[in-house]
């Protein structure tokens, strides 16, 4: 399942926007209609089956700004600015407790951002006893326990400190280590930094080091970026995110200090892509998916190989079964049959917790259609391959019937050697994997009526 193949003419041909598919229904869906009465009644509905559970926590801060970014983020260098949102945070967490039962396990973890490390030691003791007080956390580190980490904000003990609170997996940003590169998205970040946290993981006993970088960047060529390749390939992380940029000045006010003239042209941007995948499969790695590549003894490669792959808010994840309860401002969770977004600004969230309600705002409930369209979208995009008759069974569906307009439109991607589809099952081929986006959008039941949605091109 590793193997793929960098087909230029294609790339340009289906060189089109299109959702990332870290859920389906997609975001652009969520509505106001949904309500908290809604996810209290899903989620309380999850406790009959007693499915594990997945906590994610957003913490926004960032010390500094860098100028690709499009998270939602606060930008301080007031670090006493963090006290009054975990405040809430805490909160929260007991408030979506006490909507799932106490022996449900948190088999998985996540503290994204922002910078997570940008808080205080003490207050990341803190966090983490409070969320044990509410949730069943697993305390033989068999669970996936990561955190995002920027190396700049990793001094002293902070590796160590989070070793001691269970965390296990991390993912650095580095984005890319050219210093002209740097200076222009403003991320000065040093391979000594970046080198001293990973040596200090390995040391502590992390079981999965991610380094994510971006291609399209202003200054890029494939002679530099296959420079930052080398430093980063000496590392030896156990996974690699190779984001590609999204110059989208309108919607993400950061990107407007990034000149366009500045940027690779496409030409350029597809080689710097082509050269990461050679470079990568060359060194053993395989291709997950979308930007992700993975040793071929790590999790998600093992995973995909099974056939067990999923994708969420996070990525690609090896725990299709949680229900993912999401904490923090922004942040969405996927419990039951629906998903649901908290408030954006931390005036909207604290005046929601500060009343003692839950803080989402938005969200969808699923129908049976969603349901099916999402299994098959992840099966695809996760790993390469649907079976038919499966899908038949589980959801009591004739699929050649129910889908007859997609299989048609399915088709010319056939001709076009995306993919191979026989009376039982769609391959997706070497060629065609890098367009799986392109593939997954044809059962997209919401993107055959969208009119004026921005999305990132596939590629």
């Amino acid at each position: 399942m590793s193997e793929i193949k960098f087909d230029k003419a294609l790339i340009c041909r289906y060189d089109k926007a299109g959702p990332r598919y870290t859920s389906y229904p997609t975001a652009v869906q969520f509505t106001n209609e949904f309500s908290v009465d809604e996810y209290r009644k899903q989620a309380i509905s999850t406790n009959l089956d007693g499915r594990p559970l997945s906590l994610y926590f957003h913490i926004p801060f960032c010390d500094t700004v860098c100028y690709y970014c499009g998270c939602n983020k606060v930008v301080t260098k007031d670090r006493s600015r963090a006290a009054p949102y975990l405040q809430r945070v805490h909160q929260e967490i007991a408030m979506q407790s006490e909507l799932f039962d106490e022996e449900r396990a948190v088999e998985q973890l996540h503290w994204g951002g922002g910078t997570p490390t940008f808080i205080s030691h003490d207050e990341m003791r803190e966090l983490m006893e409070v969320t044990k007080r509410f949730f069943k956390l697993l305390d033989d580190d068999k669970g996936e326990y990561s955190i995002e980490i920027d190396p700049r904000e990793a001094h002293g003990d902070t590796i160590a400190v989070l070793r001691s609170l269970g965390f296990n997996r991390m993912s650095l940003g580095v984005q890319d280590f050219d210093a002209t590169v740097q200076k222009a998205v403003n991320r000065i970040q040093s391979e000594e930094e970046t080198a001293y946290v990973i040596d200090k993981a390995r040391e502590e006993g992390f079981k999965s080091i991610s380094i994510d970088l971006i291609y399209g960047l202003p200054f890029q060529s494939v002679g530099s970026f296959n420079r930052t390749l080398d430093r980063v390939l000496a590392m030896s992380p156990d996974r690699l995110s190779i984001f590609n940029y999204a110059h989208l000045p309108e919607l993400f006010k950061p990107q407007r200090r990034i000149h366009a003239e500045d940027l690779p042209s496409p030409d350029e941007k597809l080689a710097i892509l082509q050269n990461c995948i050679e470079r990568l499969t060359s060194a053993g790695y395989v291709y997950i998916g979308m930007d992700h590549f993975a040793k071929p003894d790590d999790e998600l490669a093992i995973a995909q190989a099974n056939g067990t792959l999923y994708r969420n808010f996070q990525g690609y994840s090896t725990h299709a079964d949680c229900d993912l309860v999401a904490i923090g401002t922004t942040s969405i969770g996927k419990v039951g049959h629906c998903y649901a977004q908290n408030l954006k600004t931390m005036d909207d969230y604290y005046a929601r917790i500060d009343n003692g309600e839950l803080a989402i705002f938005r969200g969808i409930k699923l129908n049976d259609d969603d349901i099916l369209r999402r299994e098959v979208i992840n099966q695809l995009i996760c790993n390469f391959v649907l079976h038919m008759p499966k899908v038949e069974e589980q959801f009591a569906i004739d699929f050649h019937d129910y889908f007859r307009q997609e299989l048609a439109e399915l088709l010319p991607m056939q001709e076009d050697g995306l993919l191979q589809m026989d009376k039982n099952t769609i391959t997706v081929t070497p060629a065609g994997k890098l367009l799986i986006r392109n593939i997954c959008m044809v059962f997209d039941a919401y993107l055959r009526n969208a009119k004026d949605q921005r999305f990132s091109k596939v590629i």
